[in-house]
């Protein structure tokens, strides 16, 4: 990073524009395997023809750590072993990843489902664990956690205050930088909001402290489904934030399976976050949830046939000059 900017090697500003593939936040827990759908070469052909350069990866807690009697087939080292090889796979070919816990629990729960913040008592070392792995892969950031939510207290002031600095069983953000940062990981981190990354309005003056100022927000949107999902909002909160660190649109997508007005919206997101310099991956490169009404999911195969939604994300991510 470079004040607002992400920066590549050559100090050329880019952004990341991409998918979010889904799968290895749940299968491991499963007990059916790591990933949801093939994860080799061809696969990875198939979103690159989308023209993508990023894809966000989440990760299980328990499935990292090897924790809470999970099948060591598919967690612990085995786990951790494939992640680590995919995401080489991805960058070998151009491609940034952004890896971010989803599913979590605390204690002996297992991590079956998202909550409402990352758990203290196993966050702080699930991130010490990830940041070691990946201190030395620069095309590979950091996103905390997925959608911290209804994390304490009774006004907004406690809940940013729990956010940030933890509270009873959620680890805090400034924390979690502070986990990452222990490694000696330089890695660029993301850190999303409340109310499932759709609140950023207290991101700045609750924002963690990280000494190598390497740290971007992230927003999660959804046509029909989320709070801040209009114009004025976006330039209400989202604008303000952009101007001191780069804005990561890292979940986005519709529930209407391509009906006329969610596409309209969809355009106008995608327009607005390329006029403003935002990056953006779409939620998700998967095939679960096909039909309707179903999940977000852009694809119907792994060789990339789009589903409604997945062809205007894919139709505008072929236009010119979408990554600077």
């Amino acid at each position: 990073m470079s004040g607002n900017r992400l920066e590549d090697a050559q100090d050329e500003t880019f952004r990341l524009v991409g998918v979010d593939r889904s799968g290895s936040e749940f299968r491991c827990e499963e007990g059916h395997g790591i990933f949801d759908g093939p994860t080799g070469a061809t696969s990875i052909a198939a979103m690159l023809a989308w023209h993508i350069n990023a894809v966000r990866l989440p990760l299980n807690e328990d499935c990292w750590l090897g924790i809470n009697g999970l099948n060591p087939a598919y967690s612990g080292s085995a786990y951790r072993a494939a992640i680590e090889a995919y995401v080489a796979r991805l960058n070998a070919a151009g491609v940034y990843v952004i890896l971010e816990v989803h599913w979590n629990a605390s204690g002996s729960q297992r991590a079956l489902a998202h909550q409402h913040m990352l758990d203290a008592s196993h966050g702080y070392a699930l991130w010490r664990s990830i940041a070691t792995a990946f201190m030395r892969s620069p095309a590979v950031l950091f996103d905390l956690y997925n959608e911290p939510h209804k994390v304490g207290g009774t006004t907004a002031e406690e809940e940013w205050n729990c956010w940030a600095h933890g509270c009873g069983e959620y680890a805090g953000m400034d924390g979690l930088v502070s986990a990452v940062r222990s490694t000696g990981a330089r890695n660029v981190i993301l850190v999303a909001g409340l109310a499932g990354a759709s609140n950023d309005s207290g991101w700045l003056e609750y924002m963690p402290r990280d000494p190598q100022h390497q740290l971007a927000a992230t927003f999660h949107v959804y046509y029909d489904h989320s709070a801040c999902g209009h114009e004025s909002c976006w330039n209400s909160t989202l604008l303000p934030i952009a101007v001191h660190v780069p804005l990561i649109n890292d979940e986005f997508g519709e529930m209407q399976c391509g009906e006329p007005s969610a596409i309209v919206w969809l355009d106008k997101w995608m327009s607005y976050a390329t006029a403003h310099g935002f990056s953006m991956l779409a939620w998700t490169w998967d095939t679960w949830q096909l039909g309707c009404p179903g999940g977000p999911v852009l694809i119907k195969n792994y060789e990339g046939l789009p589903t409604p939604f997945g062809e205007a994300v894919k139709a505008f991510y072929a236009r010119p000059g979408l990554f600077s």
